[in-house]
């Protein structure tokens, strides 16, 4: 009996050609299908933000009252509530909610245009152009959420002043101060707590959809 030689086995079994699993054409079809799931995803999800939206919106128009909050601020500031200063905040407010609902569906249109064009792409050139311009569309959203953030809350702090003026209330340094510190913060915090939702419920979704651009682009590459 031959004796065993385990460099030779081992030799042997290097050499030997290993077949791939799946070939490049095999996974460009699971890669796009992938990517239009990761998009059809984050549509789904802009669609779930402006329902809430929505029905807040309804919610506020005919139940609840979101006035008193941000007068009793005024309040502190030494503002007298009247029925012009009630009357002037909530058309303002209604059209801060309108901005927002109207720029949550705008997107939300944009992200179904951009799925319905990435789902039925099959060139994979052009599907890499629309994943690229897709991630665009998201960045931006999101980049518009928290510009509305910054923009509502200069509106506010507009607002309040115009109202001090009319009653001809003047604030002390310290007072002064405080508010202003005070609306920079909340605005912090805001733009912060956007900013971590968005790279939590897109971000992830983006770093998968950006795999699989990687790899269509390294495929491309391969095919050309």
């Amino acid at each position: 009996m031959p004796e065993f030689d385990l460099d030779n086995f081992k030799k042997t079994w290097q050499e030997q050609m290993v077949q791939p699993k799946y070939n490049s054409t095999e996974i460009e079809a699971m890669l796009n299908k992938s990517s239009r799931n990761y998009v059809k995803y984050i549509l789904w999800i802009s669609i779930a933000e402006f329902l809430v939206i929505f029905c807040m919106n309804l919610y506020y128009a005919f139940i609840g009252d979101d006035t008193n909050s941000f007068i009793s601020i005024l309040g502190k500031l030494g503002v007298k509530s009247t029925t012009g200063l009630e009357n002037g905040f909530s058309n303002l407010y209604l059209g801060m909610k309108t901005i927002s609902l109207v720029l949550t569906a705008f997107f939300v249109v944009k992200f179904f245009q951009n799925y319905r064009k990435i789902n039925v792409e099959s060139n994979l050139k052009k599907l890499i152009l629309q994943i690229i311009n897709f991630k665009k569309t998201v960045n931006l959203f999101i980049l518009a959420n928290i510009f509305l953030i910054i923009l509502f809350t200069v509106i506010l702090t507009a607002f309040t002043f115009m109202i001090l003026s009319q009653q001809n209330i003047h604030l002390n340094n310290p007072t002064l101060i405080g508010f202003l510190v005070g609306t920079i913060v909340m605005m912090g915090i805001s733009v912060v707590l956007i900013w971590v939702y968005y790279r939590l419920v897109y971000g992830i979704i983006l770093k998968r959809l950006g795999k699989n651009l990687e790899e269509l682009q390294r495929i491309d590459e391969q095919q050309q």
